[in-house]
């Protein structure tokens, strides 16, 4: 097995040679940025790190930046030498042995859904804000507002890959120069003295509440790192990317770098626009439309009501990313597994339509069971979902990165320097350390996710045992590889 081909890409394979190479830097850019939606996730996410952190609910993205960057370190080294579809599966099955990639793709696979399923709850939840701002006297169940976007969503992921990421830049960057053009007014009228309730710019973004430690912020950044869940969804495109073993690996460091920026600048409006002192604190972890009252308050109600679309819009893009990029990994599983027919089937486009019914009829599935399950409204049933896919997401991390260290740095080949280790092993310490306080201690309902993550798990483990599997992931790794 070849692992050191040249950064120029590798050539199409038996085993991808109906996946379409039409993708550039930009593109896989684009990819990962919209399966983040960073509008999106701002319009709530802040609120909840302040639920947590109070005033200085910056410090949830802060560490979950440091976080990311550290994790991504071994994704942009790894996607040097391995391009794949299967992103986190083939990472880890090239490193950490077939078994350990199904798993670690069994469960991003997982994460995608539920997190897809997440966001479009939550724009059934926006919609549902929008009209209330307009005065439009009535109410749509999120349930009904879900399966209409996601007939929409099955339309646009069973097209070329190109319109899919195009579409997903498209979505974005309208709602963040807006979401920016906002942060900015914010902090100028706060600079100027002219903010709302002669509010002043200051430092007490900065200011945590009193008793506040690292295992505080370690619990709220669960929310920083929901906030860049899917930067790694360019590694997917690595059999559709022209120049994968160069492109990727650039891709990932323009949508940390990029969506980081944003999300740091628009923590601090948000939580110097409302106010840092305890009842303002209130009104933000309260709020359910952070950028309409923002934006009514520092603007206009015009641009409260614009941003509030732009959120949906962001949501909608986070949910066709997700299940594009659910379906390519469940497609690469299948695949890789030994079928031809199934889940392993491609259009004549390129895409992979089985795999993409599959993701989105489960994404489909947790909603029906969110809408019979959870009497407490919209908000708390995206917030659930979003928090499952979180955990699933960081398992994956936690084997890629483990993947990385190993690859990277043992045995006679080594890849990088020596002190780098360091760099990968202190994000797989700061995700474990998430992982465990965001799975010890938490009341109910939130105790309980862990278990549906660890259920999901060992469903993947024995079906890796399955005979014959681990050969057939195995052989067709090494096949994609050389």
């Amino acid at each position: 097995m070849s692992t050191s081909t040249p950064s120029t890409g590798t050539p199409p394979t038996a085993s991808s040679a109906n996946l379409k190479r039409e993708l550039k830097v930009a593109d896989a850019a684009a990819f990962s940025i919209g399966l983040m939606g960073p509008v999106g996730v701002m319009a709530l996410l802040g609120a909840g790190a302040a639920n947590i952190l109070g005033p200085g609910a910056t410090w949830a993205f802060v560490f979950a930046l440091i976080a990311v960057s550290l994790v991504a370190y071994g994704f942009v080294k790894l996607s040097r030498h391995i391009s794949h579809t299967g992103s986190v599966y083939a990472l880890v099955g090239v490193t950490l042995g077939p078994r350990a990639g199904f798993v670690a793709g069994w469960a991003l696979f997982f994460a995608y859904v539920t997190i897809g399923a997440g966001s479009g709850i939550e724009i059934g939840f926006f919609l549902d804000q929008l009209l209330a701002s307009l005065g439009i006297g009535f109410s749509i169940d999120y349930a009904i507002v879900f399966v209409a976007v996601l007939a929409v969503v099955a339309l646009l992921s069973t097209r070329e890959v190109h319109v899919i990421t195009r579409s997903l830049l498209i979505a974005e960057l309208v709602g963040v120069a807006l979401v920016t053009l906002l942060s900015v007014v914010i902090l100028v009228r706060l600079g100027t003295g002219t903010a709302p309730e002669g509010r002043t710019l200051s430092w007490d973004f900065l200011a945590l509440p009193q008793g506040t430690d690292i295992t505080v912020i370690a619990a709220a950044a669960v929310f920083g790192f929901l906030a860049f869940a899917g930067f790694e969804g360019a590694a997917a495109l690595g059999e559709e990317t022209q120049h994968p073993k160069r492109d990727i690996p650039r891709a990932l460091k323009i949508a940390i770098a990029v969506v980081g920026a944003f999300y740091l600048l628009s923590i601090v409006a948000q939580s110097l626009g409302y106010g840092t002192d305890e009842a303002s604190v209130a009104t933000f972890t309260g709020a359910a439309a952070p950028y309409n009252d923002l934006g009514t308050a520092y603007v206009g109600a015009w641009l409260g009501d614009l941003l509030t679309v732009a959120a949906i819009v962001s949501l909608f893009a986070i949910f066709l990313g997700t299940v594009s990029a659910a379906g390519r990994i469940l497609y690469a599983l299948g695949r890789d597994s030994g079928g031809s027919r199934g889940i392993a089937r491609l259009s004549p486009a390129g895409a992979p339509t089985t795999a993409l019914a599959v993701a989105g009829g489960l994404a489909l599935l947790v909603v029906v069971i969110e809408r019979l399950t959870v009497t407490s409204g919209a908000l708390n049933a995206t917030f659930y979902a979003l928090t499952i896919g979180t955990i699933a997401l960081l398992v994956a991390y936690v084997l890629a990165t483990a993947g990385a260290i190993r690859f990277l740095f043992t045995g006679a080949d080594k890849k990088a320097p020596a002190w780098q280790v360091v760099v990968p092993v202190l994000g797989l310490a700061l995700v474990i350390y998430t992982i465990y306080r965001n799975a010890v201690g938490l009341d109910a309902p939130y105790s309980w996710f862990p278990y549906v993550v660890l259920a999901w798990l060992v469903i993947g483990v024995a079906i890796s045992f399955a005979p014959g599997l681990a050969g057939r992931v195995r052989a067709s790794l090494e096949r994609s590889q050389s």
